[in-house]
């Protein structure tokens, strides 16, 4: 399990939280998030930028998501198509499109040996510098397994598209023995206890969140937790793939154009 590196959800500086949020609603204004909503349960409740900033989503156009990928270190033209083939699994149901630019791409990949497996969220990769990179596959090449090219492309492609941890959902993290979890990922990953808080044991709020009707353990976007971390010693299987509840919750946020529109602008 010590070679097995999971991926961590790549987090702005605290100073962009508030500019991110911003970029995201004028992406997609259903990225607001309706804190005003609290003042109903919390008498005096005064929405700030900063909730703003922790409570909106990053989704990119309703009509879809069409980005340019650009690599960082130049690798081989066969590895580069490969990796993008991979991106554009999601548009099996999705309105999704990734093409490779060198033209100031708005994904730009690294291969940072030791850096991990991960990708910012969604619209919060137009804050980063565009000489930075926006996604690290760790030491990804040809002979890399093809099933990791499924478990990790597609996973960090859903990261890019807005997709959150699946794991995250509270049903899943009310499962996780916290202590546990905490030693296990300091020897697994090297992670200190505030990453793992961050990346495994801080549930999203379902009421804020876009997501299917139910957990979905074998979601592409949920790690895989052994059940010596759990607290009935059950594993919670998660995905190696894009699997058909990821699909159709895709294709829920970034539809696909109908056969009549399709005419209509033919």
């Amino acid at each position: 399990m010590a070679d097995y590196i999971v991926c961590s959800t790549k987090m702005l500086p605290r100073d962009k939280w508030v500019s991110a949020a911003t970029k995201a609603i004028s992406v997609n204004p259903l990225n607001h998030a309706p804190v005003q909503r609290l003042s109903l349960v919390i008498p005096g409740f005064k929405a700030k930028p900063e909730h703003l900033a922790v409570l909106v989503t990053k989704f990119w156009k309703v009509g879809g998501v069409q980005l340019t990928v650009g690599f960082l270190d130049n690798p081989e033209t066969a590895l580069r198509s490969r990796i993008i083939s991979h991106m554009n699994a999601w548009n099996k149901t999705a309105n999704v499109k990734f093409t490779e630019s060198k033209d100031a791409p708005d994904v730009r990949i690294a291969r940072t040996a030791g850096d991990g497996y991960w990708s910012f969220l969604g619209t919060d990769i137009l804050t980063i510098e565009p000489d930075q990179p926006t996604m690290n596959l760790d030491s990804f090449t040809m002979n890399t397994l093809e099933s990791e090219f499924h478990r990790v492309v597609r996973h960090e492609t859903g990261h890019t598209m807005g997709f959150p941890h699946e794991h995250m959902r509270r049903k899943l993290v009310e499962k996780i023995d916290s202590p546990k979890a905490i030693r296990f990922f300091e020897e697994t990953q090297g992670w200190d206890k505030e990453t793992v808080i961050q990346q495994v044991l801080t549930p999203i709020e379902e009421s804020q969140l876009l997501a299917t009707p139910r957990a979905d353990e074998n979601s592409i976007m949920c790690y895989q937790i052994p059940g010596s971390i759990t607290k009935d010693g059950q594993p919670i299987l998660g995905g190696s793939d894009i699997d058909p509840l990821d699909f159709e919750f895709a294709a829920q946020i970034y539809p696909q154009p109908t056969a009549a529109v399709l005419a209509g602008a033919a």
